[in-house]
């Protein structure tokens, strides 16, 4: 034994066996006529390479999520929106979790979801969690907006077409907060024809706004957003994310530690 470790020994044969598991790390074979002592794993190193290759592969996988996040998720703030961060204070979490679940058979069906509610109850919490999870899986996921996308097409040299074939391209597009965008001829077209290509190649879109059912099925709203709103309700199933605004109970929690932290 060498500083606590069992020393490698050889055989009566006179080939090295491991100190730690006792198998052989050699072995003599008969070539030609020709005695010949050859190198074999022992038990240990056998393990030991197996644990080598687990650790490249988990590690492989990490960068290969942490690309396609840095991709698909442009806004650092929407890697914290997953499933295990859920507060439970949004009842219908239960829904994004079957929607992940279901997820072959969604975009098979291409199966999308319109998330709607007043501000702050936790429809882009609820699109990021999805988002999250099938990027976990593996899937490539888009999530944005319309401002965003607009800022690129009208960038210097930008190719609208490229930028347009690219979010038709993703398995899912999430588009966050529909209705923030200008309201320009040339923004409502592009809109238009980012959700209509999408909708022609069958591919699921989730959407989350502030506009109510009502709003996007009113008669009196012009040509340009009848056709937009039309689309998105035939592409995408409505859920109402209702309940109190989360950004004001945060901050009345932190207007609380802080308080008590002054006090304390």
């Amino acid at each position: 034994m060498v500083n606590g470790v069992t020393a490698d020994y050889l055989d009566k044969d006179g080939c090295l066996h491991c100190g730690i598991c006792g198998k052989r790390k050699q072995m003599k074979v008969n070539l030609m006529g020709f005695e010949h002592v050859v190198s074999c794993l022992c038990e240990c190193e056998v393990k030991a390479r197996q644990e080598l290759d687990e650790k490249m592969q988990r590690e492989e996988a990490q960068r290969l999520l942490y690309q396609r996040k840095s991709v698909g998720l442009r806004e650092r703030r929407f890697w914290e929106w997953k499933f295990e961060n859920d507060n439970g204070s949004n009842q219908k979490i239960i829904i994004a979790r079957q929607y992940v679940e279901n997820w072959t058979d969604m975009k098979r069906k291409n199966v999308g979801l319109l998330l709607m509610g007043p501000v702050g109850t936790g429809k882009s919490f609820f699109a990021g969690c999805i988002a999250n999870a099938l990027l976990e899986q593996g899937e490539r996921v888009m999530m944005t907006n319309f401002s965003k996308i607009l800022n690129e097409m009208t960038s210097y040299q930008a190719d609208k077409n490229q930028i347009i074939q690219n979010l038709v391209d993703y398995p899912l597009l999430i588009i966050d907060d529909l209705g923030i965008e200008r309201n320009s001829e040339f923004a409502l077209e592009q809109v238009y024809n980012v959700i209509d290509s999408r909708y022609c190649k069958m591919l699921p879109l989730i959407v989350t706004t502030n506009l109510g059912l009502n709003e996007m099925k009113s008669t009196d709203l012009d040509t340009a957003h009848q056709r937009i709103y039309s689309r998105i309700l035939e592409m995408c199933v409505p859920i109402y994310c209702g309940g109190e605004d989360k950004r004001k109970e945060e901050g009345t929690e932190k207007l609380v530690q802080v308080q008590s932290l002054i006090t304390g």
